[in-house]
C-alpha cells in the first residue's frame, strides 16, 4: 500500500465520536462478522478466507508501522486534527486513543472458524472482542476497516470454489480419475481488477480451488501471508503464452523479411502465421509446452489450414500445443476447436476409462479471460454431448467473474450486500461502582426490515457458539463470554493482543475446502 496515515484513522468519520457515546462502565463488547443473506441465487454458502492475511497487513503490520511506532503526539494530534476540523473542536475525546498508544498493543482478540470453510447464510464467520476493559470500543471501532478488507476474498473464494464444482462435477462424469483437477481452469483478472490490492485478494482466493494464475506477486504473496513455499509445493504456476503483440509482431518482421514478394502482398497472405508458429514448435520451445493466440487474423485459417501443414512438427514437439481463442462465441470456438484438432488424426488420439475420447497430448484447446461459470458448464455439456472428455480444453477466467455474476438474464455486481455482511454488536458487560459485572445481550431487529419480508438484518443476540450437525455450521446466541468461548465452539482465537495465535498454511486451507482432494 503507497498511502500511510494514522491506523485508528481507517474508519468512517462518525466512529470518531462513539468514544464519547458509549456507556464509561462497559468493558467487554463483542461482535461478529456474519453473511446475513445472499443476493446470487446459485449461492448459500460463503468461504471464509482473508482473515489471517488481513490480521497479518493491517492488525500487525501496518498498526505498528503507522500507530504504534510513531511518536505518542504526532499520533494522538494528527486524530484530533482530522477530527476538529470535520466535525467540531471537542466532540471527539482523543485521549482513548493516547491511552491505546501507551499500552503498546492492539487489546483485542478475533475468534474464527477455520479459513476454507463454507459457512451457511446467517452463521457468524469471526468474532471480535476487547480484552482490556478499558477499550469496549475498539471492536467497533475497527469495523469500516475490517469490512472493507474481508468481504471481497471471501467473494472471490466463493466464485474459485464453484468453477471448482462445475470442474468436478464433468471431470468426475468424463475423464479418468487420475485426470488432475488443480489445474482445468486459470485465473486472467489482475489487468482488469480495482488495483494490485484487488488483484492479490482475487488471485491467492482463486488459487485454493486451481493452481494455475497470471498474477505473479500472488505468490510472494501466498508464501508470505499463508506460510506456503513455492519451491516445495504447488502454489501457483504461469504459463508460457504468446499475445496478439507477439503474433502480429513476429508476422510483419516474417512477411517483410521475405524477398520473394513485396509486403503488400504477403500482408494478406493465409499462411502468414505459419513461420512464428513453427519456430515456436521446433526452436523456441522444443521441450515447452505453450499457448498460441491465434486469433490475430484468421483464427479458423489456423485451425484448419496452417495446422494441418504442421503435422510432423507438431508430433515432434515434446509438449503440448494449446490453439487458443481469444474472439468470438467462447463456447462455439473453444468446443469446435476440440473437433478441429480431433479431425488432425494424429496418433495418440484415444478413447478414456470412461468412454471419452482425449487428444493427442500434443494438442488442447484453450480459451483465456472470457469464461463465466455458465460457459464453463456449457463447453463442458457440449464436449460430453459429443462424446469428449471435458480435460480437453483448459479455460480462463478473467475480471468479469471476480466482479460480477451473471443469473437470471441479470449482472449482479459483488460488493459487500452481495452477502449482505456485517460486523454488528451483540453483547457488553458493564461493571458498576461496586465493582458487579453485568452480562447483556445487545441486538438489532427492525420492524421496518421485518415488514419487507427480509428481516436480514436482525443480529444475533448475546455470544455465539458456532457447532457442526450433519456437515453444515449451526450457531445458538443467547450465550454470555464465558459461555461461549469456554465451552465447546468452533470459533477458535486466531489473534490476541497483537499477535496472531494460530496460523493456516496454503494447503491446510485447500484441503479443507476441498475434502481433502486438492
Amino acid at each position: 500500500m503507497g498511502f500511510n496515515c494514522n491506523a485508528l484513522l481507517l474508519k468512517d468519520f462518525y466512529k470518531m465520536c462513539h468514544l464519547t457515546m458509549i456507556k464509561k462502565e462497559m468493558t467487554r463488547s463483542v461482535s461478529y462478522y456474519t453473511p446475513r443473506m445472499s443476493r446470487i441465487n446459485r449461492w448459500d454458502h460463503v468461504v471464509n478466507f482473508g482473515l489471517q492475511a488481513f490480521c497479518k497487513t493491517w492488525l500487525i503490520d501496518f498498526f505498528n508501522e503507522n500507530f504504534f511506532n510513531r511518536p505518542e503526539d504526532e499520533v494522538v494530534e494528527e486524530y484530533r486534527k482530522y477530527s476538529e476540523y470535520t466535525m467540531g473542536k471537542g466532540v471527539v475525546d482523543v485521549e482513548p486513543i493516547r491511552a491505546l498508544y501507551r499500552l503498546g498493543y492492539l487489546p483485542v482478540e478475533i475468534v474464527s472458524l477455520p479459513e476454507g470453510a463454507l459457512v451457511p447464510m446467517h452463521c457468524p464467520i469471526f468474532g471480535i472482542t476487547n480484552t482490556h476493559p478499558d477499550f469496549a470500543w475498539l471492536g467497533q471501532a475497527l469495523e469500516s476497516l475490517i469490512s472493507a478488507e474481508m468481504w471481497y476474498p471471501m467473494i472471490c473464494a466463493t466464485v474459485g470454489h464453484t468453477y471448482r464444482e462445475v470442474v468436478n462435477k464433468f471431470y468426475r462424469e468424463t475423464c479418468d480419475d487420475n485426470i488432475p483437477r488443480r489445474r482445468a481452469l486459470g485465473n486472467f483478472d489482475f489487468r482488469g481488477d480495482q488495483g494490485v490490492d484487488a488483484a492479490l485478494k482475487a488471485g491467492s482466493a482463486w488459487c485454493l480451488s486451481f493452481v494455475n494464475s497470471a498474477t505473479v506477486p500472488v505468490i510472494p504473496y501466498l508464501e508470505k501471508m499463508y506460510n506456503c513455499d513455492c519451491t516445495k509445493e504447488e502454489v501457483a504456476f504461469g504459463a508460457v503464452s504468446t499475445e496478439h503483440f507477439v503474433m502480429c509482431s513476429n508476422s510483419a518482421f516474417d512477411i517483410a523479411a521475405n524477398p520473394d514478394d513485396t509486403y503488400e502482398y504477403k500482408d494478406i497472405d493465409p499462411m502468414r502465421e505459419r513461420v512464428l508458429i513453427k519456430r515456436l514448435l521446433t526452436e523456441v520451445y522444443p521441450h515447452t509446452s505453450f499457448s498460441c493466440v491465434s486469433d490475430s487474423y484468421d483464427y479458423w485459417n489456423v485451425v484448419n489450414n496452417i495446422l494441418p501443414t504442421l503435422r510432423n512438427e507438431i508430433l515432434a514437439h515434446d509438449g503440448c500445443l494449446l490453439v487458443r481463442g481469444d474472439s468470438g462465441d467462447p463456447v462455439k470456438v473453444v468446443t469446435d476447436t476440440v473437433f478441429a484438432l480431433w479431425n488432425l488424426n494424429l496418433p495418440g488420439n484415444k478413447v478414456n476409462s470412461k468412454g471419452y475420447k482425449v487428444l493427442d497430448p500434443h494438442v488442447k484447446a484453450l480459451y483465456g479471460d472470457s469464461i463465466t461459470v455458465q460457459r464453463a458448464e456449457q463447453i463442458y455439456q457440449i464436449l460430453k454431448d459429443n462424446g469428449f472428455a471435458a480435460s480437453n480444453v483448459s479455460l480462463g477466467v478473467g475480471s468479469f467473474s471476480t466482479h460480477c455474476f451473471e443469473e437470471d438474464g441479470m449482472l449482479k455486481p459483488f460488493t459487500r450486500d452481495t452477502f449482505s455482511s456485517a460486523i454488528k454488536a451483540v453483547y457488553a458487560e458493564f461493571t458498576d461502582a461496586d465493582g458487579n459485572v453485568r452480562k447483556m445481550p445487545i441486538f438489532k431487529d427492525p420492524k421496518t426490515d421485518r415488514d419487507t419480508g427480509h428481516g436480514f438484518k436482525k443480529s444475533q443476540r448475546g455470544c455465539c457458539s458456532v457447532y457442526t450437525e450433519n456437515g453444515d455450521y449451526k450457531f445458538v446466541d443467547g450465550l454470555n463470554w464465558e459461555e461461549a468461548y469456554y465451552g465447546h465452539n468452533e470459533l477458535k482465537t486466531i489473534f490476541k493482543d497483537g499477535k496472531l495465535t494460530k496460523e493456516e498454511t496454503l494447503n491446510d486451507i485447500r484441503q479443507r475446502l476441498n475434502n481433502n482432494d486438492f
